[in-house]
């Protein structure tokens, strides 16, 4: 039996996992790391960290799974998206890594706009020109920290600085290259008209290939920190989003899935990128080679749960031990006494600004509706239903260029068979409920691995991983609640703009 090591680079932690070849998930083990924020809109981590997460992992996880090392057919990594960490010839880090939430180099994103246009742009990359990407995060690194620009021989993104000291090779693939807002959708390559808008020269960025390459192998050096043997193959991999399609089966055209996790998106699996002529979704290169994987994303979905439970259900969370439960499932018991609807209450679940469909940094959280006779049974539902609210805006968005037949369900949100039901009266679309839902991401890069490697035929071995364990259909009676309440959720959100933008010259 050959066994796939996969590692996860997460925002919190490294998971690493290892499956065996005939689709069993073996043993899990995660390190966690530490993300510094500060400055109001500054993030950062130190990739030292991320290295001595997957030395650790590994480690233990061999331990634990008592698997030998000589039966680890290959290493394949996915991680967190968007970074920029400036490294010198010998791949050791300059500074932090930028990650994906910094959104310091507003002033970089606009200088990028004097020399191309938003439209031009979002045909280029497949995105919106923005702080969040790559490109301008290494822009604000060469306008304020030109010493370390000058230093600067390679920019990467987190599981490519991994792979560098894994293998010693500098390298990306078209996924995480395309979280960049520097490479061409259309021609899989590094766009010369992004670069010159940021003033930033095509050898910073390393060579891409696409997932299943395989990159090279384990150095000796790398053997001796992480306990995996020298010369076992190590594939390039891709960016989380697109190795949780994969990890999901979204691995051939028109395939939709939903992540619930502290963010949320939907995305889908497509033959060419998808343009929206508003320019409300996002399409990045797939780690099935040829495919593309369009997305869009709420920036706070779990996030806004979480904050619900701690702010407003503390009874909740001060009950859930003595009723043997956690308070999740005692605010699924609460929404339960509400309807569809909310009776009339809506929330828009903006805490961290927005991205796709609004695009909108300024945006914040509102509860709209308020009344004498609304309970906390309504302001609990209310939050769950903005959120996926905002979610089947996207779903809609995607369903005007392709049929949506069904829509997988993954992350932490997907335990909740009340969420489930409520994404499948909103999207109006059979939901599914897979037998795994926190190993997606893992699961993909493992997949990455084995094709790369010749382990596996195809992508389409996934089906070998994973199963449907619930299907939930529409509710025709709560559906036609919800299309009374979707039209008003969005204009509520238009109603706000200006305001929104007169609060943030306050702050």
């Amino acid at each position: 039996m050959k066994y796939l090591l996969a590692h996860d680079l997460g925002t919190s932690g490294n998971k690493a996992t290892l499956f065996s070849e005939d689709g069993g998930l073996v043993a899990s083990r995660t390190v966690s790391y530490e993300t510094n924020y500060f400055n109001r809109v500054w993030a950062e981590q130190n990739p030292s960290d991320w290295w001595d997460a997957v030395c650790a992992s590994t480690q233990q996880l061999l331990a634990e799974s008592r698997i030998s090392p000589k039966d680890i057919a290959v290493v394949a990594l996915s991680g967190q998206m968007m970074g920029s960490t400036c490294v010198d010839q010998q791949g050791n880090p300059l500074r932090p890594s930028i990650i994906y939430c910094d959104q310091r180099s507003e002033m970089e994103t606009a200088e990028i706009l004097k020399h191309v246009s938003m439209e031009e742009a979002y045909r280029i990359i497949g995105h919106r020109a923005a702080a969040v990407y790559s490109l301008s995060k290494l822009m604000w690194v060469k306008n304020n920290q030109p010493e370390i620009y000058r230093q600067t021989y390679k920019t990467l993104c987190a599981k490519d600085y991994v792979n560098f000291k894994l293998t010693g090779v500098f390298a990306t693939d078209y996924s995480d290259a395309s979280s960049t807002n520097a490479f061409d959708l259309n021609t899989l390559d590094w766009s010369e008209t992004m670069l010159n808008a940021g003033g930033v020269d095509r050898s910073i960025f390393p060579d891409v290939f696409p997932s299943t390459h395989v990159l090279g192998e384990i150095t000796e050096t790398a053997a001796q920190a992480t306990g995996i043997n020298r010369g076992t193959p190590v594939c390039v991999g891709g960016g989380d989003g697109s190795c949780a399609a994969v990890g999901v089966g979204s691995v051939r055209p028109g395939h939709f899935y939903n992540y619930l996790g502290s963010s949320g998106w939907i995305g889908l699996t497509v033959e060419k990128p998808i343009v929206d002529p508003q320019m409300r979704t996002m399409s990045w290169a797939h780690c099935v080679p040829g495919y593309f994987h369009p997305t869009g994303s709420v920036q706070t979905a779990g996030s806004a749960f979480h904050w619900l439970k701690e702010q407003i259900c503390t009874s909740e969370s001060d009950k859930a031990p003595a009723v043997g439960k956690n308070p999740y499932q005692l605010m699924n018991d609460l929404i339960e006494e509400s309807v569809p609807g909310a009776n009339g209450l809506l929330f828009l679940p903006y805490l961290l600004g927005e991205r796709s469909p609004r695009w909108n940094p300024d945006a914040r959280g509102a509860f709209i509706g308020l009344t004498l006779a609304t309970k906390r049974c309504d302001v609990v539902r209310s939050v769950m239903e903005g959120i996926t609210y905002n979610l089947g805006m996207i779903v809609d968005i995607f369903r005007s260029h392709v049929p949506v037949d069904s829509m997988t369900v993954i992350g932490g949100g997907a335990k909740s068979r009340l969420w489930l039901q409520m994404m499948a009266d909103i999207y109006d679309v059979e939901v599914r409920r897979p037998n795994f839902l926190e190993e997606a991401t893992s699961m993909g890069a493992a997949i990455v691995g084995g094709v790369g490697t010749g382990l596996f035929r195809d992508f389409d071995v996934i089906e070998n991983f994973i199963r449907v364990e619930e299907t939930v259909q529409p509710n025709p009676e709560n559906k036609n609640a919800y299309n009374k309440m979707k039209p008003l959720f969005d204009k509520a959100y238009h109603s706000l703009v200006d305001l929104y933008a007169e609060m943030a010259k306050t702050r």
